[in-house]
């Protein structure tokens, strides 16, 4: 086709098409622009301008105008390449994905599958394997970990303890105790650099040990609040009973109930000579392994991101201040909480706490 230079003369209605796609948001930059070169064609400019103004090679200009003579607007667009798609058998590596309990063949000598190790075994592309696991969600590289409670009380203990914190007694107080054990002083050695914007706090990985603690705890269900707290070198029977006392003067006059972990030191005989002496005290013992039915638990895990993980301590005295300066902060915006049940999108359920 031989380019005369004049103005292009466009189809009825396609200024309006033309002038759409240069300003489409969901139109490709080279489509706009190819768009834009048949409008100042149809404008009269000539090819060295439009070339200019595009940015277009001379040979480019004249190829688009050619293409909007001979096909209009349609064949501004990539003409389809050429052969068939290819067509990904979806099931094939979800199949072999899931045989064997996601367990890959002994022979290939690892533990999971990697969507670079499933495309070269079916002669894919890795975005591909990595594109069907996500349409499936199927996440063969996570793993999550349970543990069954093989108590053979089990029902009976769920029933008591949730009884205790969705109704507990009329003019009783139960609270949740347990210790966190081990509670290291770690001095770091060097300056941490500060939070700057778009860079996160960091700290070295060197620091100096300057002893441990153990940090026993009671928090009052009702309130939220710990009601007791104290720091004892040990953990045994013996530290335990005088926690006890504590709490028990912490809460006096009052029915007394207190829900603990089945931890053998809970159980020692030393626990149940005090339990007789003390009888408006009851001990509410969770189930084997459901240490996370205790609720001070959730106390533990918040002291420990927002004070102790980060922190730098030149003595375990140092330590035991700042956490008993945390319990203090604490207690002052505590709220009880709560055991809500929320709706998955699988449909499944789940049971957590809000603070």
């Amino acid at each position: 086709m031989v380019y005369v230079a004049e103005a292009l003369v466009l189809r009825e209605g396609d200024r309006e098409l033309l002038e759409a796609l240069t300003r489409g948001k969901s139109v490709s930059a080279t489509l706009a622009l190819r768009a834009r070169t048949v409008l100042l064609a149809a404008d009269g400019l000539p090819n060295v301008r439009i070339e200019k103004s595009t940015g277009f090679t001379a040979p480019t200009v004249l190829k688009w105008r050619n293409r909007y003579v001979r096909d209009g607007v349609e064949g501004l667009k990539d003409s389809p390449r050429p052969g068939r798609e290819p067509v990904i058998d979806e099931l094939a590596p979800i199949a072999e994905t899931l045989t064997s309990d996601g367990k890959p063949p002994a022979e290939l000598g690892i533990s999971h599958w990697s969507a670079r190790i499933m495309a070269e075994r079916f002669g894919v592309s890795f975005s591909s394997v990595a594109r069907i696991w996500r349409k499936w969600k199927i996440q063969p590289h996570r793993i999550e970990t349970f543990k069954f409670s093989t108590d053979p009380q089990l029902e009976a203990k769920l029933r008591d303890v949730v009884g205790l914190y969705m109704s507990p007694p009329e003019n009783a107080v139960v609270v949740s105790i347990d210790e966190k054990t081990q509670i290291q002083a770690l001095d770091r050695t060097h300056a941490d650099q500060a939070l700057s914007p778009g860079h996160a706090s960091q700290h070295t990985h060197d620091y100096r040990r300057n002893g441990t603690t153990t940090l026993f705890a009671a928090l009052d269900v009702l309130s939220g609040k710990v009601s007791a707290s104290s720091f004892y070198q040990r953990h045994s029977s013996l530290e335990f009973v005088d926690f006890l006392g504590q709490v028990a003067t912490a809460h006096p006059d009052v029915e007394l109930h207190v829900v603990c972990d089945n931890y053998a030191t809970h159980n020692h005989r030393n626990v149940m000579d005090w339990l007789a002496e003390n009888p408006r005290v009851t001990l509410h013992l969770t189930p084997t392994s459901c240490s996370w039915l205790n609720m001070v638990e959730i106390f533990f895990g918040l002291v420990t991101r927002q004070a102790i993980r980060r922190g730098s301590f030149h003595s375990v005295q140092d330590l035991e201040d700042t956490i008993e300066t945390y319990i203090a902060s604490y207690n002052e915006r505590a709220k009880p909480f709560r055991w809500v049940k929320r709706r998955l999108p699988t449909g499944q359920d789940q049971t957590k706490t809000n603070h």
